[in-house]
């Protein structure tokens, strides 16, 4: 009877630890590349955020990212789809595979290289702040800015950054809404990265009147895959030899981004 009971106790520890191993993202993605060729789909989280991953007239998803992603899917043999996500959710959207990669300007922060497998980096970036011409030569450095209200995306490096400076902010869903925060004054600022800055603010774009002054840090993209999964080194792969063919460089051209390029080796 002990040791009948013994063998008992035996299979449910066994049973619960593999439940935790589960529950805790122990779970084996060495295949990922298989399951995601077996289902004959990349699917790819993003927010909507030029010059990255934004919609052409036509409603088609379009921008540096977009663009190598489709090729990144090509290269695998499979389709792309491309679906917005709430970016302050985007590792739950990953282990629960409705998408199979964040891959959206992401910065490499400690947390999220925690929690993904991430590729290696393939931009340089900053955070840095938005706010209107009129007032923009008061708010040259980062102790100037410190009375202001911000809008940022909720679970971004902008959002990291208001915690680091002690600011007061409210957060958004994306980066583009926290810009329209600005523009329509219920904000003074927002923070956000300074390619989307580069793109959004300034003359010939839609927010004329805005501009970017304070470099809050210096940062680096990287897209992130399940923990474990082997499409990250393929993704390393496939930038690699995406940058020894031209093909980076070409896109990063079309989208005005090839000064942030990190060469790929």
């Amino acid at each position: 009877m002990k040791k009948l009971m013994s063998m008992v106790l035996v299979g449910a520890m066994l049973v619960c630890s593999m439940f935790m191993m589960t529950a805790c993202g122990g779970s084996d993605n060495s295949n990922d590349m298989g399951y995601v060729q077996d289902k004959g789909v990349l699917v790819v989280g993003i927010t909507d955020f030029a010059p990255m991953d934004y919609k052409d007239d036509n409603g088609e998803w379009i921008g540096f990212d977009a663009d190598l992603a489709r090729e990144f899917a090509e290269s695998l043999g499979v389709d792309v789809e491309f679906v917005e996500i709430d970016w302050d959710q985007k590792e739950m959207e990953l282990e629960n595979k409705s998408i199979d990669v964040v891959w959206n300007g992401m910065t490499l922060t400690e947390s999220v290289q925690k929690a993904m497998e991430c590729s290696n980096a393939y931009c340089d970036n900053a955070q840095v702040v938005v706010l209107s011409k009129d007032v923009a030569d008061k708010y040259q450095d980062a102790d100037s800015i410190k009375d202001l209200t911000f809008a940022v995306e909720a679970g971004s490096a902008g959002a990291d950054m208001v915690a680091e400076y002690g600011l007061d902010a409210v957060e958004v869903q994306t980066q583009a809404n926290a810009v329209m925060e600005v523009q329509a004054g219920t904000a003074d600022a927002c923070i956000i990265d300074s390619l989307m800055a580069a793109a959004m603010v300034g003359e010939g774009t839609s927010y004329p009147n805005l501009t970017y002054t304070v470099k809050l840090n210096s940062e680096q993209y990287g897209a992130g895959f399940r923990k474990g999964s082997n499409l990250a080194q393929a993704l390393n792969d496939f930038f690699v030899s995406k940058w020894d063919d031209g093909t980076m460089q070409e896109i990063a051209a079309k989208y005005g981004v090839q000064a942030s390029l990190i060469p790929q080796e």
